[in-house]
């Protein structure tokens, strides 16, 4: 899987640009998706335009962590991994007895988006399993990444010489969009548009950037762990219907 948005869509953190960041653009001239496409068969892309793309391949799957890919009313999705307690989820939100994994995930997402009753931090914690995904909604240009509280799944994002964000299951391929500017993306956590990167495992913390060091002693993105002794200042905030969730988290 690969992904790349452009900053006014996906702003990655400043703390993963790297000093010696490489100078590559990682949408120019499909630089990136040619690279991705040649080390994995039977690549596709789907191009948002200005917004950035999605590329994932079904080709010679890991049969212990599958990648599924979907499509719902502009909402773009590939999940990668499995969920455990699928069939607690499928009654949760109303899904029939064919939905997939990458389904829970889409609905979880609509259902927030939409004013659903939950927070997005416990709605997340919710999926119990081992787990990456990257959804798009291109009505709302957002983005919403998690990855399961074990770290399970291959999951890398970075940001390249313009700022875009990078996101792929491929460390070779984050590496060669973004040089040494990129990170494995932090366990227990998840990543929105708006509200950037928060732990869902501990939502009242903040997260704190840790610089990385590679095995030359230089400085390579940073890892996020939860600060301890840093506490947000209120709850997340709850709004009317009137107001779209993806802009208020």
């Amino acid at each position: 899987m690969l992904a790349i948005f452009e900053k006014t869509v996906g702003k990655s953190p400043e703390a993963l640009r790297s000093p010696e960041g490489g100078s590559v653009c990682a949408l120019k001239d499909g630089f990136l998706t040619e690279k991705f496409a040649a080390a994995h068969s039977g690549a596709v892309t789907v191009n948002f335009g200005s917004s950035g793309l999605l590329s994932y391949s079904l080709h010679n799957p890991n049969p212990l962590l599958p990648i599924l890919f979907a499509v719902v009313d502009d909402i773009f999705c590939v999940f990668k991994g499995h969920i455990e307690n699928v069939a607690f989820l499928k009654q949760q939100y109303g899904l029939g007895k064919t939905s997939t994994e990458v389904s829970i995930v889409m609905e979880a997402y609509r259902t927030l988006r939409d004013r659903g009753p939950y927070p997005a931090d416990q709605v997340v914690r919710d999926l119990h399993g081992k787990f990456s995904f990257t959804l798009f909604d291109f009505s709302t240009k957002t983005v919403f990444l998690a990855a399961d509280t074990d770290g399970s799944v291959p999951f890398f994002w970075g940001t390249d010489a313009e700022g875009h964000l990078v996101i792929s299951d491929d460390v070779e391929i984050v590496k060669k969009g973004c040089g040494k500017s990129f990170a494995p993306f932090p366990k227990g956590c998840f990543f929105t548009s708006s509200g950037g990167l928060r732990s869902y495992e501990h939502p009242m913390n903040e997260l704190k950037p840790v610089p990385r060091v590679d095995s030359s002693g230089e400085v390579c993105g940073a890892n996020f762990k939860v600060d301890s002794e840093a506490k947000k200042e209120s709850a997340m905030p709850r709004v009317g219907s009137v107001q779209n969730w993806s802009q208020q988290i």
